[in-house]
């Protein structure tokens, strides 16, 4: 029996396919899916297949001056490709953006790998991270997470091993383990009362932030 996944914001059958192991093709064949576009609140049908990320594409990370036509020139794909490929809504493109590339080229890439955590009565993002041996940022980042808050029966994708980049601008970029966690802002907090809270400063707490004030809102999220 197939498992099913409710479509949440930001969601890519890429990234689907990445959290349960199996291809792009498969759910849009088990789906009927023609094309890779997808809605908030759909429910899909996951093949219960063991695997890792599908082949045929790999990640590329979006530089300063990068366009969608001088990335599909580059490797010989078209925009219109890459844009169904992300679900794109635009053309336009930020720095540090993780695009999905077909791969046309010899270049074999290893992609992570991924396994999917279903949150539990109980759980934080610094208690899964502490289990899967990765950090609360990485979670955040990989789940485009935007709050810290968890709901019970959440899909998560834990990422639980990485591979180097094979070639410049191929594979997700090598991040360190980070050495802080990370905290939402509530109403009545100031930066004296967080620093105090977690026995750091209100000047290291900025660096870290890059705040240029003492000026926060509700809902923000700090490293610290």
């Amino acid at each position: 029996m197939n498992q099913t996944y409710t479509v949440k914001r930001g969601d890519t059958l890429y990234g689907i396919s990445n959290q349960f192991g199996v291809s792009v093709e498969d759910i849009k064949r088990i789906n009927g899916l023609t094309n890779n576009t997808i809605q908030v609140g759909q429910v899909l049908k996951i093949p219960n297949n063991s695997g890792t990320n599908p082949s045929g594409v790999f990640i590329y990370t979006v530089k300063k001056g990068d366009s969608l036509y001088n990335i599909a020139r580059r490797y010989s794909t078209t925009v219109n490709e890459i844009i169904s490929l992300n679900n794109l809504k635009t053309i336009n493109l930020s720095i540090g953006q993780q695009l999905v590339i077909p791969e046309t080229g010899e270049s074999v890439v290893s992609l992570p790998k991924y396994t999917n955590y279903v949150v539990k009565k109980g759980d934080t993002l610094y208690s899964i991270a502490r289990s899967f041996g990765t950090t609360v940022d990485q979670i955040i980042k990989d789940n485009n997470l935007n709050t810290n808050v968890l709901t019970i029966g959440q899909n998560l994708k834990i990422r639980t091993s990485k591979t180097g980049v094979i070639e410049e601008c191929f594979g997700v970029d090598y991040e360190p383990p980070t050495n802080y966690q990370t905290y939402t802002v509530k109403k009545g907090d100031s930066l004296y009362q967080i620093a105090k809270k977690f026995n750091t400063s209100v000047d290291t707490i900025k660096r870290k932030n890059n705040l240029t004030s003492n000026t926060l809102s509700i809902g923000q999220i700090l490293k610290i």
